[in-house]
């Protein structure tokens, strides 16, 4: 049978909410409130045997932050946020790097939950909602950063990907391009879902046709951009302007123009997303959209480690604003 919080709480004769405090060790339950709820999880086996005995234990004052590249700049500026504010709150961190990788994610998902944590991030998650979801529901809280889920013990943080990117598109069109490239990140990425449907939004709003073979994959890295670039020229697409899902897959555009003698912006313009550290250095520098990633990792943290320690009214989800930034790569105007 399978075991839900719903139930632990029928026989405990305690709201959902409760039973969820007890299983984060929450000092606002009362102590009789608390044996009795962790018998019930016991007898049902609600979760393993020596986790439900560690549940009477000291919290471990860990947070475990699973990530799908830590390579990828907006991921590692998101997770030194979540690192700082955790340990000034005495907080330690365990970060687990899934390489993009589905099963990865899973593994680590399934080894952090071992109670070896307080609490989980999921930093760019490819987990369907169903696979968060349980683990919400066995009573741990949760945070993600790019995405949100409607559950009581989970928190999130993101940017508004579908107005941000139908601004940055608008820029390009202002510009007289109507030929527009969406680079966008790895499949299962809600990222690239949203920025494409800002972008689809931008071309609408402007009377352009969508051209589904404008549309190039790059994986959200350099290689994929690169490859995603030979794949459109291979192809013989027809195109003055690129909208990259990310800096990095930029990057590797630049590096194809680089190589091809395509000069940017005067024969193709760019923009890129996350404003990575680099991103302004480029020659000519990159037009990107800002995402403030340092503060969403502090934000989900601490979030998260106020929840843990008894505050309950706090936002479950938080929109931060991004900022779209003209430089040079999208300045040259083709009308």
């Amino acid at each position: 049978m399978d075991i839900k919080i719903v139930d632990v709480a029928k026989i405990a004769n305690v709201s959902q909410a409760t039973v969820s405090r007890v299983l984060n060790n929450n000092p606002i339950v009362k102590p009789k409130t608390r044996d009795a709820v962790l018998k019930v999880i016991e007898d049902l086996k609600y979760v393993p045997h020596a986790a439900a005995k560690n549940l009477r234990q000291q919290k471990t004052m860990t947070i475990g932050v699973i990530v799908s590249d830590i390579k990828v700049s907006y991921n590692a500026d998101i997770v030194k946020g979540i690192q700082n504010k955790a340990y000034s709150q005495k907080y330690k961190v365990v970060i687990c790097d899934t390489q993009n990788d589905m099963e990865i994610e899973r593994e680590y998902l399934r080894l952090l939950t071992d109670r070896s944590v307080d609490c989980l991030i999921l930093v760019a998650s490819l987990l369907p909602e169903k696979e968060v979801l349980n683990v919400a529901e066995r009573g741990y809280m949760v945070g993600l950063v790019g995405r949100s889920i409607d559950h009581e013990n989970v928190f999130s943080v993101h940017t508004d990907n579908v107005k941000a990117a139908k601004e940055a598109v608008e820029h390009l069109i202002a510009q007289g391009h109507r030929d527009i490239v969406f680079l966008s990140g790895y499949a299962n990425a809600k990222d690239s879902y949203d920025r494409l449907e800002g972008y689809i939004k931008a071309l609408g709003a402007h009377g352009i046709p969508f051209r589904p073979e404008l549309v190039e994959n790059g994986n959200f890295n350099e290689t994929g951009g690169y490859a995603a670039m030979k794949r459109l020229k291979g192809k013989g697409a027809v195109f003055t302007a690129i909208f990259s899902a990310n800096d990095e897959m930029a990057l590797g555009v630049y590096e194809y123009c680089n190589e091809a003698g395509i000069s940017i912006p005067s024969e193709l313009a760019i923009i890129g997303v996350d404003n990575d550290r680099v991103s302004k250095y480029l020659t000519p520098s990159l037009s990107t959209i800002n995402q403030p990633k340092n503060d969403m990792g502090s934000l989900i943290a601490d979030k998260l480690i106020r929840s843990m320690n008894g505050v309950f009214d706090l936002p479950r989800v938080s929109i931060v604003e991004s900022q779209l930034i003209v430089r040079q790569s999208s300045e040259f105007n083709r009308a």
